[in-house]
C-alpha cells in the first residue's frame, strides 16, 4: 500500500466542492479522512454542538458509501496528526483553511513543523469566495465599509468568474488498516431545554443543505428583496447555519443561482439582494481576519468608555423574551424554541438589549453564540457590532429601534408573534403590539391578566431612548 495522504476536516462537512478532498483524490493515494474536536477553538454553544454531531453523522456516512471511514478524535491537533502519521506513514496532509484566530495561528505553525519534517501540507480556500488577503481598497489595506467591500467583489467576479464549483468524487480510496476513532456518539449533543422545533425545521448534513438551497431557488427569489424583512414570511433562505460547517460552499450558492436567473427560474433582484448578504457573510470574515479579537473587543476604542448597566434581572428576561414588547419576545422565544432567529428580529432583539437595557453587547453575543445554530465567529460579533455603533460599518447611534413601530411595520397581521407569544392570540389590531395599551373592555374580553399571563414592559420605550440618546452622547465629549 502506497504512503496515505491525511484530509483533515474542520468546518467542510461535505463532499461537494471541497477542495481538500479533490486534492487527495487526485493524489491516488489511500485516504484518510480526520475530523478533531479541538480544545483551542472558542467553545462552542449548546445549540451547534447539537447540529455538529447530526452533520458529522452525514459526514461520516458519506464517506462510508464511497469507501472511506471518518476517524474521529479529541484533543490538540498537533498531538494527534503526529499519532496518525506515525501509526499509518502518512507524507501528505491537506486542510481547507479557517480564518478565526485559533485556526490561524495554529495551523501556519502545524504546516511549518510538518513541512520542516519533510511532509507535503496544502491549505485551501473552501468557505469563503475571496480570501481576507485578496480585497483591498485603494490605498492597499482591508475594506471598513460593507458597500465598497462588496462593490470591489462585484467587480473582480466580472473581471474573472468565480472557478467552477468541484463535483464530488463518486468513489474514494479508503485507508485499508484499521485506525482508533471515537464514536460518533461521542459527538452527539443533547438540543438545550426548550428547543423542541430545532429538529423539525432543520436538517443537518450535506443533504439538508441542497433541500435548503433547491426550496428556495424553487421560490423564485421574487419576493426576496422585500419579503426577507417580513417575519412571518418563508422568505429567506436558512442556508446560514450549513454554510456555519460548510455543509455547502458559497461557491456552489454563487454558480447555482446565477445557473438559475441565466434559465429565468429565480428574479434578478432577488439574486442581487440574497448575493449581497452572502457578502455580508464575506465582510464579517474579512473582519475577524483582521480583527481576531472581534467578539471581545470593539472595533472603535471610543466606546470602550461606554457607560453600560450592569442588569441580570433585565437581562434574564431579555434572553427568554419577558420584556413586555411582543415583536422582541416573540424574536427572543424563535430562538430559544428553533435554535434560530430571521434577522430583522435579530437587529430588533439585539438593539433592545444595547439601547433599550444599556447591556454590553458582548452578553448578548454570547447567548446568541450559545443558542443559534449558525453561530459564527465572524457574522455573530458583526453584526452585533454593527447594532451597538461600536464596529465596522456600523448603524449610527441615534438608530433606536422602537420596537412597537418594528412590529406593526414587519409582521403587520401579527402571525409571527402570535406564533411565539401565543399567550396574545386573542389580541389583535394595535394593541398586540403593546398589550398594556388595551382598554379595560378588551382585556376583560382576552380573558388576560397583564402582568401575569403576559409581562408589563420592563422600560418605557420613550425613556429608554432619551436615556441611550444620552450615553451614547457621553462618548463625543
Amino acid at each position: 500500500m502506497s504512503q496515505p495522504i491525511i484530509v483533515w476536516f474542520r468546518q467542510d462537512l461535505r463532499l461537494d466542492d471541497n477542495p481538500a478532498l479533490a486534492y487527495a483524490c487526485s493524489s491516488r493515494k489511500p485516504i484518510i479522512p480526520l475530523f478533531i474536536d479541538c480544545p483551542d477553538e472558542r467553545a462552542l454553544g449548546s445549540t451547534i454542538l447539537w447540529w455538529r454531531g447530526k452533520s458529522l453523522a452525514s459526514l461520516a456516512d458519506s464517506l462510508y458509501q464511497r469507501g472511506a471511514q471518518l476517524i474521529l478524535a479529541k484533543g490538540p491537533p498537533a498531538e494527534i496528526i503526529d499519532r496518525v502519521i506515525q501509526e499509518t506513514g502518512a507524507d501528505t496532509i491537506c486542510w481547507n483553511r479557517q480564518y478565526e484566530p485559533h485556526g490561524v495561528e495554529r495551523d501556519t505553525g502545524l504546516k511549518s513543523r510538518l513541512k520542516e519534517k519533510g511532509l507535503v501540507v496544502e491549505s485551501f480556500n473552501a468557505n469563503l469566495l475571496f480570501e481576507p488577503w485578496e480585497i483591498k481598497n485603494k490605498s492597499g489595506g482591508p475594506f471598513k465599509v460593507f458597500t465598497p467591500f462588496w462593490r470591489h467583489c462585484l467587480a473582480r467576479t466580472q473581471e474573472k468568474p468565480l472557478a467552477e464549483p468541484i463535483d464530488p468524487p463518486k468513489t474514494l480510496t479508503g485507508y485499508e488498516a484499521s485506525l482508533g476513532s471515537l464514536p460518533l456518539d461521542h459527538f452527539q449533543h443533547d438540543l438545550p431545554p426548550q428547543a423542541n422545533q430545532t429538529s423539525e425545521l432543520f436538517h443537518p448534513g450535506e443533504g439538508g443543505a441542497w433541500a435548503k438551497l433547491n426550496t428556495f431557488t424553487s421560490r423564485g427569489l421574487g419576493d426576496y428583496a422585500d419579503g426577507r424583512d417580513f417575519a412571518a414570511l418563508e422568505s429567506t433562505s436558512r442556508l446560514s447555519p450549513h454554510l456555519r460547517w460548510g455543509e455547502i460552499s458559497p461557491r456552489r450558492i454563487w454558480h447555482h443561482l446565477h445557473t438559475a436567473a441565466a434559465d429565468n427560474i429565480i428574479h434578478p433582484a432577488g439574486l442581487q439582494k440574497f448575493l449581497s448578504e452572502l457578502g455580508w457573510r464575506e465582510f464579517s470574515s474579512h473582519l475577524m481576519f483582521i480583527n481576531p479579537d472581534m467578539h471581545e473587543n470593539n472595533l472603535q476604542s471610543q466606546f470602550d468608555s461606554f457607560p453600560w448597566q450592569s442588569n441580570p434581572d433585565m437581562l434574564e428576561k431579555w434572553k427568554h423574551g419577558e420584556t413586555g414588547y411582543p415583536m422582541v419576545d416573540a424574536g427572543m422565544r424563535e430562538l430559544l424554541t428553533t435554535g434560530f432567529m430571521h434577522n430583522r428580529l435579530r437587529m430588533i432583539t439585539a438593539s433592545f438589549l444595547i439601547k433599550h437595557l444599556l447591556i454590553d453587547w458582548r452578553q448578548g453575543e454570547a447567548w446568541f453564540w450559545d443558542r443559534l445554530v449558525d453561530a459564527d465567529m465572524g457574522n455573530n460579533p458583526a453584526g452585533w457590532q454593527w447594532v451597538a455603533g461600536c464596529g465596522a460599518d456600523a448603524a449610527p447611534f441615534f438608530r433606536i429601534f422602537n420596537p412597537i413601530i418594528q412590529g406593526e411595520k414587519f409582521d403587520p397581521d401579527g402571525r409571527y408573534i402570535k406564533r411565539h407569544v401565543p399567550e396574545l392570540a386573542g389580541i389583535s389590531g394595535k394593541p398586540l403590539y403593546a398589550p398594556w395599551t388595551m382598554k379595560p373592555a378588551m382585556i376583560e374580553q382576552t380573558g388576560m391578566c397583564l402582568g401575569e399571563d403576559y409581562p408589563m414592559p420592563i422600560v418605557k420605550h420613550e425613556d429608554a431612548r432619551e436615556r441611550a440618546l444620552a450615553a451614547f452622547k457621553s462618548l463625543s465629549k
